[in-house]
């Protein structure tokens, strides 16, 4: 305090001083403040002291003090429980006249009735009111989402756009400032509401709510990204219905504010594509293709956004691919070989071929190209045939839809090369093979009759697919020549009619529309370097129609019948538990045996020794004989794990032996019943084997005699 009193009497000396110095300031001084010099140089140390002595002992919070306070908080906020009663007088007076405070009542337990899915009190800021039944639930939301911002429409008065493709924002209203915040937490219960529904139907009214009032989500940034990531994995997770509402809502938000939300959009639904096509199935494909053709369309928005994605998505598959070329190792060829990788291929292909013709787009289709005949020549064996078609059908997607040039052909033709398809199948299947919902196939398939009847069919499907999108080049004939000399060489050389017949279809198809060009072409009178001509008698040629296109356009609408057949036949033969035949072991059956007729035979073990002296050299021959042939079979085919069909084919020579298992006990069991068993025994040693045959038909023929003198 001392020092304190120093520097305040220290300070009255400086005051002291200024009179002499500044007398103006100083008479100022006294006539406008004159406390300020007529201060006590202890009144500061007084007030120091008055603010800083400590009590002598000092008081911790505790727990209970802190909980105390949180009850005298809740018992403050009474929660009034919502009626039926309530909801529809909020209804009709919303319907007469809605004001700002009774548009702020329903918010308030419209954010309760969201807590209630939640499991919460409404989080840091509760609502007043609180919802205890499921009926009084769903009465609000259903106003809600019905009827109230229908109401809320009328009390802002908001002008009709002029156009279509201009919103009027809901914040130009003058209103507006008076129920911002209402409006705002409305906002943010909905999409809380949507991350809770489990129910499709539920989901799919809320989205289409959502979709009314998207110009009052585009009032506040923070609430509309929310619901464009809520919207998001709706779209690529939901329910069919939810999908596609999911969908117009994200293109409803990108239309109308695209420089602000397209770009973070695309790539968030490209990741979310990517994401759920890891695994393919005949029920998950229909999805991957509305993912496919849906974010083709947000592509389609704005090319030059699209551009900057396009190039950095296609630029990372090719860079995959480049590591699987140079590094050999197994993960590599795992990073490209995948489901993931061909959908996005694919889906590539879709957007160039959606949004041609454009001049920002069109440098991509050549890299892209070249990723997707990369990956076919990765590993061109028989096992990726599946994954080859994929890639086939993409750049024959790519070809036709850009009007470009690519050399398809000889991926297809390579597959008739280096298929032997005279060679006698090694397995029958029951199923035929999905090429659509799988990549490669195993050892097992390549040996089965159902992989070439399919391979037959892709390669028909093919060839037509690709060369009707050229059907009416004035330069047909050229293109499809190496075809015919293919399809030539392969009905001479296959001996298989099932084979021959579609291929010979195929062929005469394209001798007729080659023919058909051909004749066409010589009454022409422009020259080759006229392109505008070509151009010119192309178009007019394929709005005629060529031989090739009228037939697959028949073709096609009978394809896609069969497929669906195809699809309700598979469906009807999984719905089938077909039995499997399980054949025992010689030895287990004889043990069975042995304990089923215990109580009518008592065999001796003496007897019993000398009794299987015979017949266990004649099995073991047959048995060996047996086991060899099924290695060798096994070897042919290139399969060591027992399949059915490995199974069934064995069976009959088991059940051969099981026969002869049979007779031999027969023929003991007469040895033990006769009299002179050691001379019975010998003579058994000296039996033939239709010696003992006849011996056995007779044992059976006894039996059949009694059995009838007991009906007797």
């Amino acid at each position: 305090s001392t020092r304190k009193k120093g520097k305040a009497s220290e300070h009255k000396d400086q005051l002291s001083r200024l009179k002499d110095k500044d007398p103006e300031f100083y008479k100022f001084l006294e006539e406008n403040d004159r406390t300020l010099l007529n201060f006590d140089a202890s009144d500061s140390s007084d007030e120091e002291d008055g603010l800083h002595i400590p009590p002598d002992t000092l008081e911790e919070a505790s727990d209970e003090d802190e909980e105390e306070r949180e009850t005298v908080k809740r018992k403050r906020v009474h929660f009034i429980p919502v009626s039926l009663k309530m909801v529809e007088e909020w209804k009709k007076a919303a319907e007469r006249r809605l004001t700002p405070k009774l548009f702020h009542e329903i918010t308030q337990a419209f954010k309760a009735s969201v807590a209630t899915t939640r499991g919460d009190n409404g989080g840091a800021d509760p609502s007043k009111f609180q919802i205890t039944d499921a009926a009084v639930f769903n009465a609000l939301v259903s106003f809600c989402v019905r009827d109230l911002f229908h109401c809320l429409q009328k009390l802002l008065l908001l002008k009709p756009p002029k156009t279509k493709q201009k919103m009027v924002l809901p914040s130009t209203s003058p209103l507006w400032s008076k129920l911002r915040l209402d409006i705002k937490a409305y906002l943010s219960c909905t999409i809380q509401l949507l991350s809770c529904l489990t129910e499709a139907s539920v989901g799919a009214a809320v989205l289409q709510h959502v979709s009314s009032i998207v110009p009052y989500y585009l009032s506040f940034p923070k609430q509309c990204r929310a619901l464009l990531k809520q919207a998001i994995n709706l779209w690529s997770t939901g329910e069919e219905t939810v999908r596609v509402l999911a969908f117009l809502v994200l293109n409803k938000i990108c239309r109308y504010k695209k420089e602000v939300y397209l770009s973070p959009l695309l790539k968030q639904m490209y990741i979310a594509f990517v994401k759920n096509s890891r695994f393919t199935s005949p029920n998950v494909l229909p999805m991957i293709n509305f993912m496919q053709r849906t974010l083709t369309e947000m592509y389609a928005l704005d090319t030059h956004t699209s551009y900057q994605h396009a190039f950095i998505y296609i630029r990372q598959l090719a860079i995959h691919l480049r590591s699987a070329m140079t590094i050999k190792k197994k993960e590599n060829f795992h990073s490209v070989y995948n489901w993931q990788y061909i959908h996005c291929l694919y889906f590539w292909c879709r957007v160039l071929s959606t949004i041609y013709p454009s001049e920002v787009m069109e440098p991509l289709i050549y890299p892209l190209t070249q990723v997707i005949i990369g990956c076919i020549k990765l590993v061109p064996t028989a096992r990726f045939y599946p994954l080859r078609m994929h890639c086939i059908r993409a750049l024959t997607l790519l070809s036709e839809n850009t009007r470009t040039f690519i050399p398809v052909l000889p991926f297809i033709l390579e597959v008739f090369q280096q298929v032997d398809f005279n060679k006698k199948p090694g397995r029958i299947s029951a199923k035929p093979i999905n090429f659509a919902v799988i990549l490669k196939l195993s050892n097992a398939n390549l040996q089965e009759k159902a992989f070439r009847d399919g391979l037959i069919e892709q390669l028909y499907d093919l060839t037509l697919e690709y060369l009707h999108c050229q059907a009416y080049s004035i330069g047909f004939p050229e293109l499809v020549l190496p075809t015919v000399i293919q399809l030539k060489s392969f009905l001479k050389e296959c001996k298989i009619a099932n084979y021959c017949k579609p291929i010979r279809q195929l062929l005469e198809k394209l001798q007729e529309n080659s023919a058909y060009i051909a004749s066409r072409r010589q009454k022409a009178t422009f020259g080759v370097a006229s392109r505008e001509s070509v151009e010119q008698w192309e178009k007019q040629v394929k709005e005629e129609g060529t031989p090739l296109t009228k037939y697959y356009t028949q073709w096609k609408k009978l394809r896609e019948k069969e497929i669906q057949l195809e699809i309700s036949g598979k469906e009807r033969l999984e719905d089938l538990n077909f039995p499997e035949i399980k054949r025992k072991k010689q030895d287990e059956s004889k043990e069975e045996d042995k304990k089923e007729f215990k109580d009518l035979f008592e065999l001796d073990s003496d007897s019993d020794e000398e009794n299987v002296g015979f017949p266990i050299k004649g099995k073991a021959k047959a048995k060996q004989a047996s086991d060899d042939s099924s290695e060798a079979s096994s070897k042919d085919y290139g399969e060591d794990d027992d399949e059915e069909e490995g199974k069934y084919e064995i069976e009959e020579d088991e059940e051969e032996l099981e026969d002869d298992s049979d007779s031999d006990e027969e023929s003991k069991e007469a040895a033990r019943v006769s009299q002179g068993s050691q001379k019975q025994r010998s003579c058994t040693h000296g039996m033939s084997r239709s010696d003992l045959e006849q011996l056995a038909q007779g044992e059976e023929d006894i039996v059949e005699d009694l059995a009838f003198s007991d009906d007797d």
